[in-house]
């Protein structure tokens, strides 16, 4: 019988044979060109675009968790649109020249990559976080969430014997087994890992950045959605609905709360409906909440990434039938406030503002409450809104007229395509870009001399034991001092020094 404490040792010890076996495959892994790293990730992105159906089922079935068609469609952004953001991305060797200043950029991979994968997003993470890895010849151990190691194992699985077989070598792709909380930890503290790519959880992230390791980690997500009062309300509010019930909510750039101008407050709740929005009475409301966060501040794991019909049995609220998102109306924002928290389910709160200004601080409370630095949905026709909402607001990505889900990841916008959103210093991370190939390089610089600069001459000025040192030589070299003074002698040693120095 193995006991926990055995659990634990075996886990710390496969941790530690996948970095030392890592390790030594980037190792060789440096010596590849850039022809052989560009054959190796498309092999694995186009492995892992074929697999996408199979490994979102898997996904839903290990989880329990989202949409399987959805997963599909989050696996197929992990593979083929990253991989075609990166393809032409030069990694290897000298990666840029201006002739003009003569300096020359050359790249260098990081090492060994820990890829820390969350169980929203357990195989197109995983993709996402190979194909970028691969490129900058780096390699990577993941660890899988508890809950999703099997479908993650099995997308590293694919990408690994697809890389393999394009002739990459051998172990660099690892994937932890045993869903050690220890191991992880240790993992992201062990003396041969390079970088932390961390997605997941704020005290996963928080690990991460007090490891000690140079890490990338993301804050919460907790999206407001401004409809303006010249918004186009009927193809706003389908977005809207379709970005929240996609996978059940599960990204962490989907709307969480939607801010309503009020002059436009019947059109939506009409549209909603029309769209299979649920607006709760006051008592269901009252209901949802104590299922949302039985505890102040927490949001309830059962209800996310689940149905509106798995929520609404939890409360005991009957739906209509084709209901996709569940509405309730909100006027408080905070911690004791559960529908005004990240809710990472088909929930939404509704909040009404009497303008622009009543919007951007209800925007602005929800955003401080856990959602600083990651994103910002507004649907307007009128542009200088939209703008004065991106300057204003403490966001890295501010998504105008489409789905915040799939803009934000660069599925419907011209954002890099990544499942990896640095939420900037307003969320506590070192960047604010959507996370990519770029991310895991190093860039050396190489700088000719193209200036010349002249020196004034310059003689320290002697210190008081210098001067000292020089006038008992002198005195000594003269032999008899009898009628020598030798604070004379001292006297004009320092002047010859400065006048030294002024010439």
């Amino acid at each position: 019988m193995v006991t926990a404490i055995d659990a634990d040792l075996v886990a710390l010890q496969e941790m530690r044979t996948a970095v030392k076996t890592a390790k030594e495959a980037q190792l060789a892994y440096m010596d590849f060109s850039q022809e052989q790293v560009d054959r190796i990730v498309k092999a694995v992105a186009d492995a892992a675009y074929e697999q996408s159906d199979r490994l979102a089922k898997m996904a839903v079935e290990e989880t329990g968790m989202g949409v399987a068609a959805h997963k599909k469609i989050k696996n197929e952004v992990g593979s083929k649109d990253v991989y075609e953001s990166i393809k032409d991305l030069k990694t290897v060797g000298v990666v840029g020249e201006d002739k003009v200043n003569q300096v020359v950029e050359i790249a260098a991979p990081f090492g060994v990559v820990a890829g820390i994968i969350p169980t929203t997003n357990p195989t197109s993470t995983a993709f996402f976080k190979t194909l970028i890895a691969l490129k900058t010849r780096n390699s990577i151990v993941v660890s899988p969430h508890p809950y999703a190691v099997q479908c993650t194992s099995e997308a590293l699985k694919v990408c690994d014997e697809a890389a393999v077989a394009a002739g990459a070598p051998k172990g660099l792709i690892q994937c932890l087994t045993m869903s050690s909380m220890d191991a992880t930890q240790q993992l992201m503290k062990h003396p041969d890992v390079n970088l932390i790519l961390a997605t997941g959880g704020g005290a996963l992230v928080k690990a991460a950045y007090s490891s000690g390791k140079p890490a990338y980690g993301v804050g919460p997500g907790n999206v407001p959605v401004y409809i303006e009062r010249t918004a186009k309300i009927e193809k706003a509010v389908e977005n809207i609905v379709n970005s929240k019930s996609f996978d059940y909510g599960t990204i962490c750039a989907t709307e969480q709360a939607i801010v309503v101008d009020r002059n436009v407050l019947e059109l939506v709740n009409r549209e909603l409906k029309k769209n299979g929005a649920y607006i709760l009475t006051d008592e269901e409301k009252r209901i949802m909440e104590k299922v949302i966060s039985p505890v102040p501040g927490k949001v309830n794991p059962k209800i996310v990434g689940r149905s509106p019909q798995t929520i609404a049995k939890l409360a005991g609220i009957s739906l209509p039938e084709g209901t996709r998102v569940i509405v309730g109306m909100e006027t408080e924002v905070g911690k004791d406030v559960p529908f005004s928290l990240e809710k990472l389910s088909p929930v939404f709160a509704m909040y009404v503002a009497s303008d622009v200004k009543h919007a951007k601080e209800i925007c602005l409370s929800l955003l401080n409450l856990g959602g600083r630095g990651h994103s910002l949905s507004i649907h307007t026709e009128t542009d200088a809104i939209a703008r004065e909402f991106a300057v204003d607001m403490p966001v890295s990505r501010i998504l105008v007229n489409t789905m915040s889900s799939v803009g934000a990841v660069g599925g419907t916008t011209g954002l890099k395509p990544s499942l990896t959103l640095g939420c900037g210093t307003f969320g506590g991370n070192i960047t604010s870009d959507n996370v990519t190939a770029k991310h895991l390089l190093n860039i050396k610089r190489m700088a000719y001399g193209i200036k010349e600069v002249q020196l004034p001459k310059h003689v320290a000025d002697a210190s008081e034991d210098a001067t000292d040192e020089v006038v008992s030589h002198v005195l000594k070299s003269m032999g008899s001092t009898d009628k020598v003074d030798p604070e004379m002698v001292k006297d004009l040693v320092s002047e010859i020094v400065k006048q030294l120095s002024k010439s």
